[in-house]
């Protein structure tokens, strides 16, 4: 498409909204319009008048599980397979781009949108996310990667400026959009709402232009936020290309003034003109009609339902050893199924817990009310009826809870929930409690009245068969927590920053969000990162790590090659139980010493392996640089002795190895006023000094002055050591720093 030919009042309308949920197209041109609709977990294109807060019906779609539950597979491949089925739905009813996923960082548990966000870690979010983008995106329909950026709160998200310093924000917000903008390609990335460091992410250049297409190469398009645009004239010079939805004339009347008086040139306006276009030319091609097969896709959500369940406690409890059980909760009958906003899915059809068990195989009793409010008689009723048996209790979060727009203000679950587990403890045989909720809920405070703990989070449209497979026994929960359940809403490594005040909230945790945080602060905590139980047990043996790419010979703020992979880590697992098991191998990297403040283990990489019973299977995952790399004004991977600890859990390290990376650094980050220390532990820099003094005298000077004065610029030295170290040792140095530098950037 060509845009030499539009009108200065042509390109600023395709700029902008047609209306809530199209752009504008240009009949005379050739040029249609094209359809975004909410996502991320299934379609929500509304038929009749548009909303954006899920308020108003929408079409029949597949409602897959949230991205909360979605996280809890650790399965990529099943990303891509929901990618695949989401984009076939798009395609049926006609919609080019599908506003999802989202990748914020759950920095606290009460997030009120933490049921549409992955993670707490930007490893295992950046992997699911890049398949379910290639999985939607392989089907011709454009994604929309959100919020960029730094969205991990809904109280005061239209004007709070998150405060964070550049290495968290690369280390830990932006990690994951970066992934996934350079492997994936998503068609556009939406800005968010809030500020970043006093700038709103909807006119910040750095974010949009600096950070997103100089540093990662993004060639696709810049999206607002429903509503997010304050200036529409810094949102453009910013890098944003489209508004959304239609400002009613308000955008193109700002832009149309500030071209005539100067403010805004006509290149930037062809600029975001000609990615708009590219947009619509991508997503609008013609393409085969499609039929789609809602009963198989019912079965993937219903698969997807069982994978991301997570067994948290299981005391001979399950499964189930027979049909002579009691199903209590208000939330068997009243699935929860989804949250509630933007994202909310009319589903196709909808499987609750007891509709999922034939009318005569189960006794049912509600036991509360989903408002909160205490009533006797139904409690009196499912006491009874429990007295003796095994009774399966369905607890959770009603939807008035959580939802985007505001935040939950505790942890708890309903007293009136609480209230009645406790008393059918008192007389149950056995309690086996299945849980419904978008996010990390206080289970430390009743977990004693539980034999066995079913998380299954929000299952989507088939949740309610997939938990009775489960507990059945038909189906093994081989989900993992992709979030820490903390043993207190205290405990959490932001609370003391949550949620901010004055428009403005703190990230005063810096990297260590999540279980970093708990393990810096060597906090005990109810359930670890990772953690998760089956139907049956395994072993790990033989451990090994091999460099696969040498970092020396390549740097790794290559725009190409951050993600290559540096080492491959291996483990035997062997099933030592009597069925067959799905097993998540977690591999965490520790640098003992290190010269950067620095989490305790993080996560780099995973995989999932089905083994049978008796056997033992080699697993192999690969370890990326960027994944073993830390910000200091550019990406440093630090040379040292790597420990791979092989888990399973943050928490649950069940073997470990070791090998020497010799790393890389960024150049800048030493110079004359960088410390003995500094020199000393970076490999690069040591050598360079060590050469241009004599190894012999640098040893010598190592020795002498570490203990006292490790910590005093290199340059200011010179006037102790005289001759054995001067200036122009260390000019010589940086010199063939410089020369090191780049010749690796050549080898790129």
């Amino acid at each position: 498409m060509d845009s030499s030919k539009l009108s200065i009042d042509q390109k600023i309308a395709l700029v902008g909204g047609k209306n809530f949920w199209s752009t504008q197209e240009i009949p005379e041109h050739g040029i249609p319009s094209i359809m975004l609709t909410d996502g991320p977990h299934g379609l929500r294109k509304q038929a009749g008048s548009a909303d954006h807060l899920g308020l108003n019906e929408s079409i029949p779609a597949t409602c897959f599980p949230p991205a909360t539950t979605l996280a809890s597979t650790w399965d990529v491949d099943l990303m891509y397979q929901i990618g695949e089925a989401l984009g076939d739905e798009c395609l049926q009813e006609n919609v080019q781009v599908l506003l999802g996923p989202g990748i914020n960082i759950k920095r606290s548990p009460l997030c009120g949108r933490n049921f549409e966000y992955f993670s707490e870690d930007p490893v295992l979010t950046a992997q699911l996310a890049e398949r379910l983008v290639k999985g939607i995106q392989s089907r011709g329909v454009g994604t929309s990667l959100k919020h960029f950026a730094v969205n991990s709160q809904e109280t005061d998200r239209l004007q709070v400026s998150a405060e964070v310093d550049e290495r968290t924000l690369r280390e830990i917000y932006l990690k994951a959009f970066e992934q996934v903008v350079r492997n994936a390609k998503p068609r556009t990335v939406m800005c968010s709402y809030n500020s970043i460091n006093g700038v709103p992410a909807s006119q910040n250049h750095w974010l949009l232009t600096e950070v997103l297409r100089d540093e990662w190469g993004y060639t696709g398009t810049v999206i607002s936020d429903w509503g997010a645009v304050i200036d529409r004239v810094d949102a453009l010079k910013a890098g944003l290309d489209l508004e959304m939805p239609s400002s009613n004339g308000i955008g193109s009347a700002e832009l149309r003034t500030a071209l005539e008086d100067g403010r805004l040139d006509k290149e930037t306006l062809d600029l975001a003109v000609d990615r708009v276009l590219a947009l619509i030319e991508q997503t609008s091609k013609p393409h085969d009609e499609i039929d789609v097969d809602f009963d198989a896709h019912h079965k993937l959500a219903e698969k997807a339902a069982a994978t991301g369940a997570v067994l948290l406690k299981n005391e001979s409890a399950l499964p189930l050893p027979n049909s002579d059980f009691v199903l209590i909760g208000e939330l068997a009958r009243t699935p929860r199924f989804q949250g509630a906003g933007s994202s909310q899915v009319n589903p196709t059809s909808l499987s609750s817990i007891l509709q999922a068990f034939e009318p005569d195989d189960v006794q049912f009793l509600p036991g509360y009310r989903l408002d909160g409010c205490r009533d006797e008689p139904l409690q009196t009723e499912a006491v009874a009826a429990a007295a003796g048996k095994t009774a399966v209790v369905v607890l959770g979060l009603p939807p008035s809870f959580e939802s985007e727009g505001f935040d939950r203000t505790s942890m708890s679950l309903p007293s009136n929930q609480i209230d009645v587990l406790a008393k059918i403890r008192a007389v149950a045989a056995k309690v086996v409690v299945v849980l419904a909720n978008g996010s990390a809920i206080d289970i430390a405070s009743w977990q004693h009245n539980a034999d066995a703990i079913l998380e299954t989070w929000l299952g989507g449209q088939a949740g309610g068969t997939a938990t009775k497979k489960i507990l059945l026994g038909e189906l093994e929960p081989t989900g993992r927590l992709a979030e820490t359940i903390p043993l207190k809403l205290s405990d959490v490594p932001a609370h003391t920053n949550w949620p901010g005040e004055n428009h403005r909230v703190l990230y005063g945790e810096e990297i260590f969000v999540g279980y970093r945080g708990y393990d810096h602060g060597e906090k005990e905590v109810a359930f670890p990162f990772g953690f998760g139980l089956g139907y049956t047990s395994f072993e790990y043996s033989n451990p090994s790590a091999k460099v696969v790419h040498d970092p020396q010979r390549q740097s790794a703020t290559s725009s190409t090659d951050d993600f290559d992979t540096v080492v491959n880590i291996s483990v035997d697992v062997t099933n030592t139980g009597v069925r067959k098991g799905t097993e998540i191998v977690q591999v965490y990297a520790r640098l003992p010493k290190s010269s950067y403040r620095r989490e305790v283990r993080s996560l780099v990489g995973f995989a999932r392996a089905e083994v049978r019973a008796g056997e033992t299977k080699r697993v192999t995952i690969p370890v990326s640089q960027k994944n073993l790399c830390v910000w200091d004004n550019g990406w440093v991977l630090e040379g040292g002795d790597y420990s791979f600890d092989i888990g399973h859990s943050s928490r649950q390290i069940w073997a470990s190895t070791q090998i020497h990376l010799s790393g890389h650094f960024n150049q800048n980050i030493i110079t004359a006023e960088s410390t003995l220390r500094e020199w000393s532990v970076n490999h690069d820099a040591r050598a360079a000094i060590a050469q241009a003094v004599g190894e012999e005298k640098f040893s010598e000077i190592e020795s002498q002055m570490m203990v006292l004065a490790a910590d005093q610029p290199l340059n200011r030295m010179t006037r102790l050591m005289g001759d054995a170290l001067t200036h122009d040792h260390i000019e010589l140095a940086l010199s063939a720093l410089a020369s090191q530098s780049e010749k690796r950037n050549q080898n790129v």
